[in-house]
């Protein structure tokens, strides 16, 4: 199986929350990981914000943040490219999706292109899952019960799971 990982689900393998075995589990057993080059900026936003409201303490946060980072180079990093934005542009007005999030499935799709095989686009946004659904990908997990558009806050104050 080849995963690609939006920064909801990326943020999981960092922090202990809902869902976060089971993104282990699918990146353990998956023969490449992906994600956009932007991820890295939206993990550590939700890092700083989870920091910021008291989700988890400070030390929490940058510990995740020195785990993805120590990680980042392992990940296969889809380029953000004239091409790949002026996608994402069309797939914003076509799903109804949030810049970011057009972003993320612009490079799944460019990915799945590239690698010429069928891959796991895991997002806990429940949008990006319904678009990536209608656009062919299959969005893991298989149901997203409640799901949010933000990544959710942990469930206990782990340093992260990597």
């Amino acid at each position: 199986m080849i995963a690609y990982l939006d920064a909801s689900a990326l943020v999981k393998r960092y922090l202990v929350e809902r869902g976060s075995r089971e993104t282990i589990a699918l990146t353990d057993e998956s023969e490449m990981t992906a994600t956009s080059i932007v991820s890295r900026a939206e993990v550590a936003a939700a890092l700083a914000k989870a920091a910021r409201t008291g989700l988890v303490t400070h030390d929490v946060a940058r510990n995740a943040q020195r785990s993805l980072a120590g990680e980042w180079p392992d990940l296969v990093r889809v380029p953000v490219t004239e091409a790949l934005v002026e996608r994402a542009e069309a797939l914003t007005w076509e799903h109804g999706l949030r810049g970011y999030d057009a972003v993320q499935l612009a490079s799944a799709l460019t990915w799945q292109e590239s690698v010429g095989q069928e891959i796991v686009l895991a997002t806990f946004d429940q949008q990006l899952w319904e678009a990536a659904k209608r656009t062919g990908l299959k969005p893991w997990p298989d149901q997203l019960p409640g799901a949010t558009s933000e990544p959710e806050g942990p469930q206990d104050q782990h340093e992260g799971t990597s």
